[in-house]
């Protein structure tokens, strides 16, 4: 039996491993890069291709199931990994989380820009300048790449822990992973090389679209809070919040729709024409709307489509319904669903929720990465590891009280109480936007369910510091390349 692993770039590279031994493909079934990336317009056109690789929805749905934000709908076809069963066979995990393959596919396309960018020739005005952004975009990419693969696979703050292959150069030949440390001090190189090239201003929609200053900034902030560099994590996550206030609760909904990028440095274009995404629920095709990641888009503009996971009773009780405008922002109660004969689920994921039923941008609205609510938490949580607990205390009140009217300024008795809080807070203002399970993993907290949102009794808790928590590399990988190494906990 033979795999095949597919590398996807400006062009396309086909290259060919057995489980029985590997054999080595010269790459001479490509254009190369010296024709394909000849000109600097050639280059944006590669940078511009790399974007529509990445994504969140993966982490979205991963982070909502395997922890404690949804519960199952209509359909339920993801027992393993709903119920942390998987293994590295698992079909689920091959199908819907397998993120090697996406993002392994940006690092090649980016890496090659970058050979090419030095040759490249100017054809037009501006073209020198623009050679620069595209290389600090390049390693931007590069760096965001490796940072989800780290999640996935990863998520040790260890140095000596082992993280992922970081990819320099585009290749085909089997490499192993080498250890958190080296693998961060080339991301953060990265990403230092690419803060010195790229545009600082992030305040129109056309200008989130594409890597800049703050949204490095914003990754320094999320990669220095998995670390523990709490120095760090306060210094990037202020340059953020210096730039970006936090949105008015007249803003804030707005955010959701797409209609402001209040917040926002780097979000990523979603629409009906894009690449697809596949989903648990059987026989669907695949789609980029966020919103189709719970439930089904609908066939008119009343009948609602299959609801696939519905908000956990957990999530839903811990807002303040009337006062927090996030509840009414990231959740529905769709009552009317509930009466029909049979019952339908009520308690529907609204954050994706696009346009109306039945509509064209149903379920249809753009992936956000960076939000200055989070920029918040990272710094409260970096400050309380500090303890500066008032400082701390002030960035958690901050966040309530720019959410929930009436907020009563909350004060917090021990350094323990405070972080409990801002995981708790964290738990809403994230929900939905691929944090929660990777929060947990990283505190060694636990995924504990309500008996109401398990699917089962033996699926209401994960301890803390499981093995489940980091994925396996899927069995395919390992057989395309034997040089990688396995997970802790799985077999090949």
């Amino acid at each position: 039996m033979k795999h095949y692993k597919i590398l996807f770039s400006s062009m396309l590279v086909l290259a060919l491993a057995s489980c029985k031994k590997v054999i080595d493909v010269k790459e001479t079934d490509f254009v190369g890069g010296d024709i394909a990336l000849k000109t600097v317009e050639n280059n944006e056109q590669g940078v511009v291709g790399a974007y529509s690789l990445l994504g969140n929805e993966q982490a979205i749905l991963l982070n909502a199931t395997f922890a404690d934000e949804v519960k199952r709908g209509e359909f339920y076809n993801a027992g393993t990994t709903h119920e942390w069963q998987y293994t590295s066979t698992d079909i689920g995990l091959r199908d819907n989380f397998t993120a090697l393959n996406i993002f392994y596919r940006a690092i090649d396309r980016v890496n090659r820009v970058l050979q090419a960018l030095p040759k490249s020739d100017s054809t037009r005005t501006g073209d020198n300048k623009l050679r620069d952004q595209l290389k600090g975009e390049a390693l931007f990419i590069r760096a965001f790449s490796h940072f989800e693969l780290y999640r996935f696979y990863s998520g040790a703050s260890d140095p000596n822990a082992l993280a992922m292959v970081y990819m320099e150069e585009p290749s085909i030949k089997s490499t192993t992973r080498i250890a958190v440390g080296p693998y961060f001090d080339k991301l953060k190189a990265d990403l230092t090389a690419a803060k010195a090239l790229l545009p600082s201003a992030a305040s129109t929609e056309a200008q989130t679209l594409r890597a800049n200053k703050l949204a490095v900034a914003g990754l320094q902030a999320r990669i220095a809070l998995y670390l523990k560099q709490w120095d760090d994590a306060i210094t990037y996550s202020t340059e953020y919040i210096n730039a970006l206030p936090l949105a008015s609760k007249t803003e804030f909904p707005d955010i959701w729709t797409d209609a402001k990028v209040t917040e926002v440095a780097f979000k990523l274009k979603r629409s009906a024409t894009s690449l697809g995404y596949l989903r648990f629920d059987a026989g669907t095709t695949a789609t980029t709307r966020l919103g189709s990641l719970f439930r089904a888009t609908s066939t008119s503009a009343t009948s609602i489509g299959s609801v696939t996971w519905v908000v956990s009773d957990k999530l839903w009780s811990s807002f303040d319904q009337t006062n927090d405008i996030r509840f009414a922002s990231y959740l529905k109660d769709e009552s009317v669903l509930s009466s029909a004969s049979p019952a339908r689920p009520s308690h529907i994921v609204k954050k994706y929720a696009g346009g109306a039923y039945g509509t064209a941008t149903e379920n249809l609205v753009d992936a956000k990465i960076f939000r200055t609510g989070e920029m918040y938490l990272i710094r409260a949580e970096a400050k309380a590891e500090k303890n500066d607990l008032a400082g701390a205390a002030a960035d958690l009140n901050a966040i309530r009280a720019a959410r929930i009217t009436g907020y009563v300024t909350g004060v917090f008795a021990s350094k323990d109480a405070l972080i409990t809080a801002i995981m708790d807070e964290r738990f809403k203002e994230l929900a939905f936007e691929g944090h929660r399970f990777w929060d947990l993993r990283r505190r060694s907290l636990p995924v504990v369910r309500l008996a109401s949102d398990a699917p089962a009794a033996s699926a209401t808790t994960l301890p803390g510091g499981n093995f489940r928590f980091v994925l396996p590399i899927p069995n395919a990988e390992v057989q395309a390349n034997p040089t990688i190494q396995q997970n802790t906990g799985y077999t090949n």
